[in-house]
Parts: C-alpha cells; structure tokens; sequence
C-alpha cells in the first residue's frame, strides 16, 4: 500500500516516497514531507539545472548549489531560475 504524506509542495495529501532517496537530514524532511508528484518536478528541474549550469557532480560546490536550489524550490515555492527557459503558460 502506498504511503501518503502532506506534501509541502503541493500543500495537498498525495503518495509519498517508497524510500528516502537523498541523504542525511535533508533527506529525512524530504521523505516526510514531499510527494512523488513533487519529487519528479524536481528532477526535471534538476536535470535542466545539470545541463544548464554544466554542474560537475563530483564537485563539492556543485552538489551543494544543487541542494539549495532543490531545498528552495521543494521547501520555499522558489521556483528554479534557468537562463533561456521560459516555462509553458498555464
């Protein structure tokens, strides 16, 4: 049976997480308080920032400046800024 969680995200109950995919405390609230659904919109957006920025994983700095956009745009409603993207209208 699927969990559900109160999704700070979405601000609505939806199917949590099957496991903690992120490390360490951050990790925790994310598993706690963070759908799916959500969770793939970060990826997306994860996946954009990657390619956009040219991030090297293995780089310190890199990873760090992706948990706080990833912390900002799951936990704040800051949504993630990417040079030359314009989001589709709703």
């Amino acid at each position: 049976m699927a969990r559900t969680v109160f999704c700070q995200y979405f601000q609505k109950e939806a199917d949590g997480l099957d496991f903690q995919l992120y490390p360490g405390e951050l990790g925790q609230r994310i598993f706690e308080n963070i759908s799916k659904e959500a969770w793939a919109e970060w990826q997306k957006k994860q996946t954009m920032l990657i390619n956009e920025k040219r991030l090297n994983m293995m780089d310190p700095d890199a990873r760090a400046y992706l948990e706080r956009e990833m912390e900002g745009f799951l936990f704040e409603g800051k949504d993630v800024d990417i040079e030359g993207y314009t989001p589709p209208s709703k």
